[in-house]
């Protein structure tokens, strides 16, 4: 759903970038979804794992902050009582289950987390955690927390997913209740990261400056998407978007990283419900 949507800046199927493509992504998703739901193996194990089959697939870092959100997901959504049939309730249990999988790894999910981090070599999070390739001397929240100010996929472990649940989950439901269809709910969400934080990926590659000036432009196509429901034109007005940022190599790869953990969350109900 995510690498279908026409999100300005990230690789999607209306265009690649950054020299990756739509079937790199697909490809990490198949090769990493076995590891991250093997229910024999505890959320750090099963992260590692994932990114191992990633770089065995396509070599090269597509996915890992999908994985760091995906695992905790997944193992909140497989613990009792996670089935109800109201999808309000459903979603509190998911957010309250999500709470007690991140308070409840051990320190071999800490270790298991920091090689995962390691083998995958971001442009980033490694050096945000800056204790990644040592033996962890704190719990992997501990060391989150120490990221969270600058790096948001670290800010949603020390929130419980607040931005998810919140930003993402807020803008893909508010889209579905207006009828949007086919991408569209996806790239409300996208769009709703996009614009309301600085993203952390162009932060760190780019500095602040070009990151709040990307968030400033996500506010005003957002502001038009919302105006204009004919399809040409709101894609006209996304691919415009998206040539800006990849001519200057500009990449919101974080809010596409929140994209899929929306994405799953809102899936995981509609399983479950």
């Amino acid at each position: 759903m995510e690498i279908e949507a026409l999100k300005p800046g990230n690789v999607h199927l209306f265009a690649d970038g950054h020299g990756m493509s739509a079937a790199q992504f697909m490809t990490s998703a198949e090769v990493s979804s076995g590891p991250l739901t093997d229910p024999r193996l505890p959320v750090g194990q099963r992260m590692l794992e994932a990114v191992r089959a990633t770089r065995l697939a396509v070599a090269t870092n597509t996915n890992l902050g999908i994985i760091l959100l995906a695992g905790p997901l997944l193992c909140a959504a497989e613990m009792a009582g996670a089935q109800l049939h109201d999808r309000l309730l459903h979603d509190n249990r998911l957010h309250d289950n999500l709470d007690a999988v991140l308070r409840g790894m051990s320190m071999d999910d800490t270790r298991a987390v920091f090689e995962a981090i390691v083998a995958a070599a971001p442009g980033g999070l490694g050096e945000a955690a800056n204790d990644v390739r040592q033996e962890p001397k704190v719990h992997l929240l501990e060391a989150m927390r120490e990221a969270a100010d600058r790096d948001m996929i670290a800010r949603q472990y020390v929130t419980c997913f607040g931005d998810v649940f919140g930003v993402g989950l807020a803008a893909l439901k508010a889209a579905l209740a207006r009828g949007e269809g086919g991408m569209w709910p996806t790239v409300f969400a996208y769009m709703a990261f996009l614009a309301s934080f600085p993203d952390s990926h162009v932060v760190r590659n780019h500095g602040t400056d070009v990151a709040d000036q990307t968030r400033q432009e996500a506010l005003a196509v957002e502001a038009a998407l919302h105006a204009n429901d004919d399809e040409t034109s709101r894609i006209r007005l996304l691919m415009e978007l998206d040539r800006r940022l990849k001519a200057d190599n500009v990449n919101p790869g974080t809010s596409a990283d929140l994209t899929v953990a929306t994405l799953l969350v809102h899936t995981l109900g509609v399983q479950l419900a």
